[in-house]
């Protein structure tokens, strides 16, 4: 059944970090931004997705409305392999990884909620998972704090709400034996967003060996260096990596290099569901651990959920450690004694609140037909 149109809107959400709020990408971080996409096909279907942005979101509204959506009006949106092919060949002079696969990512997930729908059951189910697993663990992924007093107490803080697994967003040691204290021996992560040449990340592996991390995550710049993030595998800790990666290709090429322990592809950035599952498959066949990068509070958490209840072995899902003033997803995208409750409903099995999403709206809605 033919799409026949695409909306955009973005909510900004105030929210508080349990610290001081920092700066994404040089620019002040004090709301929480969802670029959601809705999608309708003729025969009166309606799905959400979400594309990934945070303080680009412009860039990636952009991209949606003035190039990716056009391209998807009036296409089916029953074959949705083929549709990605399409779309992402369409703008892949454009890149491989950014603002255009970002778009494509927030209507693909939409299509994917009316493909469940359509067979009327949960998005979990439609992706071949047994339906037994609809409460899942997750973890508090920590914000950036820079003091080991404030990660102290919000880890803490996380641990006294049920989580048992916390990833930190810093670069020292002394950061690290603070929530290593707070957690009551709970799991520690470490991402430190690409802070590390290989010979200070290697350094650093050796310093952080003996406080057993689960994973040290994308410790190198830049993080296509497929075979220094090798080198500091090859030091004995866990290596994550992945969220920055232009599709399977990339994952195929950082495990060709015995560079991964756990692969974090992102839905909302990758080029959707469709790109998540190659991945996945990948990641089994060469007996990798998959462990989705979803820091978002929106579809794209709620797709990584139904993703995670299905297919991974060991599910953990991440939940950015913020306190919201509200959320059109309530409460779907809320933790409960450190786990994650899947809605019930058909394809990603829940709507957004309207009011919610008037309320908290900025800038224009946007909505493209043919």
């Amino acid at each position: 059944m033919q799409i026949v149109a695409v909306e955009t809107s973005v909510v900004s959400l105030p929210f508080d970090m349990g610290g001081p709020y920092t700066a994404f990408a040089g620019v002040p971080w004090t709301h929480m931004q969802i670029l959601l996409v809705r999608v309708e096909t003729a025969d009166g279907y309606v799905g959400w997705g979400e594309a990934f942005g945070h303080v680009a979101i412009p860039v990636t509204k952009a991209a949606l409305e003035g190039v990716v959506a056009p391209l998807v009006i009036g296409r089916s949106s029953g074959d949705i392999a083929s549709l990605s092919a399409s779309i992402l060949h369409a703008v892949h002079l454009l890149g491989r990884n950014g603002a255009y696969v970002y778009a494509y990512s927030g209507i693909e997930i939409a299509l994917w909620d009316i493909a469940a729908q359509r067979a009327s059951v949960p998005l979990h189910r439609y992706l071949g998972g047994d339906g037994t697993r609809t409460r899942l663990p997750a973890y508090a992924s920590l914000l950036n704090y820079g003091t080991p007093e404030l990660v102290a107490k919000n880890t803490a803080a996380a641990a006294a709400l049920g989580y048992r697994h916390f990833k930190l967003h810093e670069t020292t040691t002394d950061t690290v034996d603070a929530a290593i204290t707070a957690a009551n021996g709970g799991a520690i992560m470490l991402d430190v967003n690409c802070a590390w040449s290989v010979d200070r990340s290697c350094e650093m592996a050796d310093r952080l060996l003996d406080r057993h991390m689960m994973w040290l995550e994308e410790p190198v710049w830049p993080p296509e260096d497929c075979a220094g993030l090798a080198r500091v595998r090859a030091r004995g800790i866990p290596i994550s990596a992945g969220e920055n990666v232009a599709g399977n290709f990339g994952f195929e090429a950082l495990i060709a290099a015995k560079a991964l322990d756990y692969a974090q592809p992102s839905v909302t950035k990758i080029g959707g569901i469709g790109e998540m599952l190659r991945v996945i498959d990948t990641c089994k066949r060469h007996g990798v651990k998959v462990a989705p990068h979803s820091p978002y509070f929106g579809p794209g958490l709620i797709a990584t959920m139904h993703i995670c209840a299905a297919l991974i072995a060991d599910p953990l899902v991440e939940i950015l450690w913020l306190d919201m003033e509200a959320n059109p997803f309530d409460p779907w995208v809320r933790i409960a004694d450190g786990h994650v409750q899947l809605p019930p409903g058909p394809g990603l099995g829940c709507v957004p609140d309207p009011a919610v999403i008037e309320r908290y709206r900025v800038g224009t809605k946007c909505r493209i037909t043919k």
